[in-house]
């Protein structure tokens, strides 16, 4: 199979879609990889690598769109790649399409076959490509959020930790999956008071037992979000629905109860987020206030340390890639229910039942096009 890579055109985003390792492992197993020029310098990759690991290197995007079978990414394609779409090319990325009903309309009027990296489900229901970068974002949301309560970007002017007499910050984390964890160790690390709500009463058992005395544990309600909310001077939102809209678990009506200058990061933004005073930023410009609290709702963090995210990503979606470039991805999908539930739109039609939930489309079983 042909696969190709391309620089990612993301605001501020340098990961890359292939390592050169990556890329040796295609080569060995029989298949040709064609790279953008220059796709993996953010990341630290340089072109020779590339080409030592048994590249064909190719001047312009579009080139590499038209030669390949399997176009491997890190983000989503933006408008200015729609018109690259065509029938039967395969993508290969995270696509979040519940929040970006453009780019699903142009998947499949393209009748491309976008396989996202977010929905891909193993049989412990555990998304494996979506949980490195769900990791990174966890960790990066306390470390950002720690920055922008300086008073210099509008934040009441607390030091996470504080100092000895000094009160510590009030750190709430809204969802205790792979983000919620994660944010929560950073902030337990870094000293603050932590409470994690969710809904799941197993799971809160599983972080009381993972943290103990360090943190305060909640039922995720209304009243106990509101409740901690108003007293929190910095709340992270890490809510999931795989493949859906995230429910708006922050609501505007608590925004006039918090300190001026409390910060809210929604790490759940690139699938709609779970504010309901949320809009998606970028790295340029990254945070807004909103009735005095500030918002840092960048669509894609872990692109902000790439190096990292890009090797963390890739360790897991090499495997299904070389399943999918193997075995073609009908018979791919027939021999792998976990590529299967990666597959979101296919010869136009809507294959994921939360995407089409999300999108109010029709939702086509797959096997039924194959």
């Amino acid at each position: 199979m042909k696969i190709g890579c391309v620089k990612e055109i993301k605001n501020n985003e340098f990961r890359v879609g292939l390592t050169p390792d990556n890329v040796k492992a295609y080569v060995a197993a029989g298949h040709h990889v064609y790279m953008e020029k220059g796709a993996g310098v953010g990341s630290g990759f340089s072109d020779n690598e590339y080409v030592d690991a048994g590249a064909s290197l190719i001047d312009n995007a579009a080139d590499v769109w038209h030669l390949v079978d399997m176009m491997i990414k890190v983000k989503e394609p933006l408008p200015e790649e729609y018109p690259l779409f065509r029938e039967g090319l395969i993508l290969y990325t995270y696509l979040h399409l519940a929040a970006d009903k453009e780019q699903a309309d142009a998947l499949l009027a393209g009748k491309v076959k976008a396989v996202a990296y977010e929905t891909l489900q193993e049989k412990d229901r555990s998304l494996p490509c979506l949980a490195p970068m769900s990791q990174i974002a966890g960790r990066l949301s306390i470390q950002e959020g720690a920055k922008y309560l300086e008073k210099k970007f509008g934040g009441e002017g607390i030091l996470l930790a504080g100092v000895p007499g000094t009160p510590k910050a009030n750190v709430v984390i809204l969802g205790g999956g792979t983000v919620g964890m994660n944010a929560c160790k950073i902030a337990v690390g870094m000293g603050a008071n932590v409470t994690i709500l969710d809904v799941n009463l197993k799971r809160l058992e599983e972080l009381d037992n993972m943290f103990g005395a360090h943190i305060q544990t909640l039922v995720s309600n209304d009243s106990n979000v509101e409740r901690v909310c108003k007293g929190a001077d910095l709340v992270i939102g890490s809510v999931l629905i795989p493949g859906g809209s995230t429910p708006k678990l922050f609501k505007k009506k608590y925004l006039p109860e918090m300190k001026d200058g409390a910060v809210f990061v929604d790490v759940a933004i690139d699938q709609g987020g779970c504010g309901e005073s949320s809009h998606v930023t970028t790295h340029d410009d990254p945070v807004y206030i909103e009735d005095g609290v500030v918002h840092y709702c960048v669509g894609n963090m872990p692109g902000a340390v790439p190096r990292t995210s890009t090797i963390a990503l890739t360790n897991t979606t090499l495997r299904y890639g070389l399943q999918i470039a193997e075995a073609g991805l009908e018979e791919a999908c027939k021999k792998s229910e976990v590529i299967t539930s990666g597959v979101n739109c296919y010869a136009g039609k809507v294959t994921n039942k939360n995407v089409a939930a999300a999108l109010g489309y029709e939702y086509t079983e797959l096997a039924g096009l194959m």
